[in-house]
């Protein structure tokens, strides 16, 4: 039996055209939901730039939780799975759909934003020095003033403006320490190789098989995930199976056994030593702890 994950659908019932949204963080740690609990796992439909300003605390995205303070970011792609900790923190929120990105901007700017959100490139977690912080807050600051304070024909150009230049001030900070968004001559098949991946890894686990499906080496692959992520392409592979696998087993009711069937594996014993060998849990152990409590 199972249920579903709650998707939080974006919903603006102020500018139903805009595809963009900015809350406060500590509007939506008061709120007391009747469709679903902020502090459970849920799945989001839109894209989150979420920057914390005051106090510290934990915070959790595709399972594993990162601590925040002043000046910690996070970028949030849409399918994400992520939950809040009760805490006295705050901050702000800008929420957008695949829409207001694509929606006239250049390839340019869109690739750039992809590549930002997309957390097997780099982490989510990004922690601004003060003049990055200061840069960032002034940014969102104009963003109030227009979203708030101003609804004439100008504004959605106005606002997606200055959150592209957000976008590609974060992805400056990012790409100082990471060569990928520097005209990685992999990335785009890397690109291919993880969505194809995404879709198939519980039905196709060997490198073999991607090599063949995106016509290449499985040597290639490897050079591939090794200059993008440094590790081969078995481990990337195996990284995404033990991702979605965790997404089965809190969003079921499945038994772990029918689970693992359902994860590829023909004897649930071997899932059950695979899943450990790479989170050093079992599925129980994994299950209970991410349970509300």
């Amino acid at each position: 039996m199972k249920k579903q994950f709650k998707e939080i659908k974006f919903e603006n019932k102020n500018s139903l055209k805009s595809h963009f949204d900015l809350v406060k963080l500590e509007d939506i740690l008061k709120l007391k939901p009747t469709d679903h609990n902020q502090f459970d796992f849920h799945k989001l439909s839109f894209y989150v730039i979420l920057l914390h300003t005051q106090k510290e605390g934990m915070y959790n995205v595709n399972f594993k939780d990162y601590d925040f303070k002043k000046g910690t970011l996070f970028t949030l792609r849409k399918d994400n799975i992520h939950k809040f900790y009760q805490s006295k923190a705050k901050g702000v929120l800008l929420i957008f759909t695949e829409n207001f990105i694509l929606n006239n901007s250049s390839e340019s700017e869109i690739s750039k934003t992809f590549l930002l959100f997309n957390e097997m490139l780099a982490s989510p977690k990004l922690q601004l020095d003060e003049v990055e912080y200061n840069e960032v807050i002034t940014l969102i600051n104009l963003i109030k003033e227009e979203y708030f304070a101003v609804t004439d024909d100008y504004s959605l150009d106005i606002l997606r403006s200055f959150i592209q230049v957000i976008i590609t001030k974060l992805f400056r900070i990012k790409s100082k320490d990471n060569i990928v968004f520097e005209n990685n001559k992999y990335l785009s098949m890397f690109l291919e190789l993880q969505n194809l991946v995404e879709k198939e890894c519980f039905n196709h686990k060997k490198v073999s098989y991607y090599a063949k499906e995106i016509g290449v080496t499985t040597k290639t692959l490897n050079n591939v995930t090794q200059s993008i992520l440094h590790k081969t392409a078995k481990t990337f592979i195996n990284e995404i199976v033990i991702v979605q696998s965790k997404r089965l087993i809190i969003n079921s009711q499945d038994s772990l056994t029918e689970i693992a069937y359902q994860v590829g594996f023909d004897d649930p014993t071997n899932f059950f030593k695979y899943f450990r060998k790479y989170t050093d849990q079992s599925p129980s152990e994994f299950r209970a702890s991410c349970q509300t409590t």
